[in-house]
């Protein structure tokens, strides 16, 4: 119809262009006539229908161009409308399709219900039926019991409470004899057991585990090559030794035994920066106060790595995975700290092997036993910076990087401190208690001495202005460093005074101790 439309459309527009060219001649023509004459105007109008002629030719030419690519764009677009026709129409019936499949199914889903809903109707029925005969055997039952009941009350001459009441006490006696039997019996060859496999295991390892072990003294002597060597140690009026003293916290002693010098002091550490800073000092040859706290620097750098390598080479030996570089830290200042004369740091290595072998023979883990048993004494390391007991202070060390349950309950509770929440615990325990009791192991005036030098230096520390102390003279003398800018001389006297009160009130010990605090300004430049 739109294509119809469309032709007659152009048909019309094809005569009226023929109209107007027509028009257009006959003007063209009447103006060249009036203007030429008669041949003038004959020869126009020639022209001019000539000029007609193929206007009209050309409007034809467009006209028919103009046809043919309305009928192109007419059936492309009816070849469009088709194809969407089809389209849908094969949506349509991909639909239906979909839809009779999704009917079949649910059709035959159908079909299954409703065989179920019929097998289960049937087998209600019969458990219906079932319950039915039941009830009416429990009945019967019931009957039968009850003329029982009642031949036997006849029979006996009992009531059925009496009877009961009989039966009940009589069946108690049994059961408590037989309860007290077994319950002996089983206590006794717990016990038996237990202590036997205890001994047997205990045994075992310390029969598989033997260590050395070695008292360390508190006193140390240092070889030198001459008696002058001494002199220069303690320098013009004793500046020297002083100086190694302060910088050291040790005691020097000099006496008259030839070729030797004693080196005195309870901190391990702080022994072994003395001895080395001695030994180099004296090898150097140049000795006075700035060079004595140079090397003496130095060692302590030295010392700190020597630590840090024992720590590491502990943790190897008692092959220990995800250490903490500061646990290894603090495991490594433990090879200079000793308990009752126990190397501490040993100590804890043949504790970790001990835990290890209990704990393989109860069959439990004896990786996380001998973790237990390398870091029970880990607060022993830092101890003596810090309130409170060892086992509280390592475990929240512990804690503090990085170790978990049970380690930090064998640390804290070892010595009972906390509850066992572990089987752990008590085998660190039994395997401190085998350490420290082999012979040789211990020494208790060690212990005590040590503690009473603690128990000096952190009675000085306590007051303000004190920047460091030091415990001499094996406990005869503490020595107090105050900050000169804090403290002037009075309050450096008084300071003496409080703490030589405060030792003689708190401190039990033999003879008496020495107070002597030091303060001193050093006023330094550059020349350049």
């Amino acid at each position: 119809m739109d294509t119809t439309m469309f032709v007659l459309a152009l048909g019309g527009l094809e005569i009226g262009i023929g109209a107007g060219a027509l028009i257009l001649g006959l003007a063209i023509g009447m103006v060249v006539a009036r203007a030429m004459g008669a041949k003038a105007a004959t020869l126009a109008t020639e022209e001019a229908k000539a000029l007609v002629a193929r206007t009209e030719a050309d409007a034809k030419a467009n006209a028919e161009r103009i046809r043919l690519e309305a009928e192109r764009a007419a059936l492309a677009r009816k070849e469009k409308v088709d194809g969407e026709l089809q389209k849908a129409w094969d949506e349509h019936r991909e639909s239906e399709r979909r839809l009779t499949k999704r009917e079949d199914a649910f059709d035959r889903k159908e079909d299954a219900v409703a065989q179920k809903d019929a097998a289960l109707q049937k087998q209600l029925e019969a458990l219906r039926e079932r319950d039915a005969k039941s009830v009416k055997k429990e009945a019967e039952i019931d009957a039968l019991l009850e003329q029982q009941k009642e031949s036997l009350q006849r029979v006996s001459g009992l009531s059925r409470e009496q009877a009961k009441e009989t039966l009940l006490q009589r069946v108690e006696e049994e059961a408590r004899h037989e309860v007290a039997k077994v319950t002996r019996r089983i206590t006794e060859e717990a016990e038996t057991q237990a202590k036997d496999k205890a001994r047997e295991i205990t045994l075992m390892a310390i029969q598989r585990y033997a260590s050395e072990h070695t008292s360390e003294s508190t006193v140390r002597s240092v070889a030198i090559p001459s008696d002058d060597i001494k002199g220069r140690i303690i320098g013009r009026e004793g500046r020297n030794i002083r100086a190694i003293e302060k910088a050291t916290g040790v005691d020097i002693i000099v006496d008259d035994t030839p070729g030797v010098i004693v080196v005195s002091c309870f901190d391990k550490v702080r022994q072994a920066i003395a001895v080395e800073s001695l030994e180099r000092l004296i090898a150097d040859g140049r000795m006075h106060p700035s060079r004595i706290e140079e090397v003496v620097e130095k060692v302590k750098g030295e010392i700190g790595e020597k630590i840090m390598k024992a720590g590491r080479d502990a943790v190897l030996e008692v092959n220990l995975r995800g250490v903490h570089p500061k646990v290894v830290e603090a495991m490594g200042k433990l090879m200079y700290r000793t308990s009752y004369g126990q190397n501490v740091l040993r100590h804890s290595v043949e504790v970790a092997f001990l835990c290890q072998i209990i704990a393989d023979q109860l069959g439990l883990d004896g990786t996380i036993a001998r973790r237990c048993g390398f870091l029970h004494d880990i607060g022993k390391a830092m101890d003596h910076e810090m309130e409170g007991g060892h086992p509280k202070i390592g475990m929240d060390f512990a804690r503090q990087f990085g170790e978990k349950e049970p380690v930090l309950n064998a640390i804290g509770g070892h010595h009972a401190d906390i509850p066992s929440t572990s089987f752990y615990t008590p085998i660190v325990m039994a395997a401190d208690a085998v350490s420290s009791s082999r012979p040789g192991a211990r020494r208790e005036s060690m212990e005590k001495y040590i503690q009473r030098l603690n128990d000096l230096q952190e009675i000085a520390m306590q007051y303000k202005g004190v920047t460091e102390a030091y415990a001499i003279q094996a406990g005869r003398e503490v020595r107090v460093m105050v900050d000169a800018a804090r403290v002037d001389d009075d309050q450096a006297y008084l300071i003496a005074h409080n703490i030589a009160k405060k030792v003689s009130e708190e401190m039990t010990f033999p003879g008496e101790i020495r107070v002597t605090v030091l303060r001193e300004t050093r006023a330094i430049e550059f020349a350049r």
